[in-house]
């Protein structure tokens, strides 16, 4: 048996047992990834995947543990990687971060320029998506750390750690009635279109879950999974946004000054005065951000300087803990 062979068995279970699609991944042909596994069938004595015909059905129970060791072998191997890596080339090499839009566009720029005053031969990638795809990029190793608000607590395969708490933010214009008024409710803001995220991002499901629990059904004119989207589209008057705290520190926030003041020092065609905001944290509860890693992987050293330049705490003791818990 070979690591060719491990690869190809693995990439076939990734791949819903789909040889074609699990061909592509490794740049070859269907049929070679099918003779490779049938060899490693052979040569182990059992049968990896249950067939109809020449399709694979389903994972057999010793298929299952058969893959699971295969999981192992593979980690490790990535792992004996990245140890050359850090002691043949020292402080250089790329760090990849998997995360989402809010996270890249609001949190990640000030933590990055740092660790590349820090480490100048560390080429950077950042890979965006959802919460889940993040997830599955750190599963598959394409990632060595991820951040995002939600999901990624969710998969075993990675050790989660939280990095920071924030809260929504209503966003509207400054002339708008409730901006005038001392305290919002569910039922205030439920009344109005709204402009928020897309339900896979950015702490959409407590929202969500907010409005369900007082049986409220809120008007959402318009989905989007960037912050400034929302803003752009508040300020056309299609709705009054929900964004995330981060992403609006641009905005003046009326619940620490006068409303009225506000109103009077806005000039027309101002962009800079045009919007407020006012925090929902008491109707939609807190959100904690968090970073993830793969459980069981090697961390290079960059890796560990980058997760504590995005919160102190988060120090290379704190992490090595983590990983090596068994929950």
């Amino acid at each position: 048996m070979n690591l060719h062979q491990f690869r190809y068995a693995q990439e076939a279970a990734r791949h819903n047992l789909n040889l074609t699609e699990a061909a592509k991944a490794l740049h070859t042909s269907q049929p070679g990834v099918s003779k490779a596994i049938i060899e490693l069938e052979e040569e182990l004595g059992i049968d990896i995947f249950a067939r109809h015909g020449k399709r694979l059905k389903r994972v057999t129970e010793p298929g299952q543990h058969v893959l699971h060791s295969i999981e192992i072998i593979m980690r490790e191997i990535s792992n004996l990687k990245r140890i050359g890596e850090q002691f043949s080339a020292q402080d250089s090499g790329t760090l990849s971060i998997a995360t989402t839009h809010t996270q890249a566009r609001y949190v990640l720029p000030e933590p990055v320029a740092k660790l590349r005053q820090a480490y100048p031969k560390v080429n950077l990638s950042m890979h965006q998506g959802t919460p889940d795809q993040v997830a599955r990029m750190l599963i598959e190793e394409v990632a060595e750390i991820g951040m995002a608000t939600e999901s990624l607590a969710n998969y075993d395969e990675l050790v989660t750690l939280p990095c920071y708490e924030w809260q929504h933010m209503l966003v509207l214009p400054a002339d708008h009635p409730l901006a005038k008024r001392a305290k919002l409710s569910l039922e205030d803001i439920a009344a109005e279109p709204l402009i928020t995220y897309h339900p896979t991002f950015t702490g959409r499901t407590r929202i969500d879950q907010a409005f369900a629990k007082r049986k409220l059904t809120p008007r959402i004119a318009l989905e989007a999974i960037d912050s400034d989207v929302i803003k752009t589209y508040v300020r056309l008057g299609m709705g009054l946004g929900i964004a995330a705290e981060m992403s609006v520190r641009d905005l003046p926030d009326i619940s620490l000054t006068a409303a009225p003041f506000l109103s009077q020092q806005r000039a027309p065609g101002d962009t800079g005065a045009d919007l407020v905001v006012r925090p929902l944290g008491h109707l939609f509860g807190m959100n904690v951000s968090r970073v993830a890693f793969k459980r069981g992987v090697y961390l290079r050293n960059f890796v560990y300087q980058f997760a504590e330049l995005l919160n102190p705490k988060l120090d290379r003791a704190t992490i090595t803990r983590a990983m090596s818990a068994h929950t």
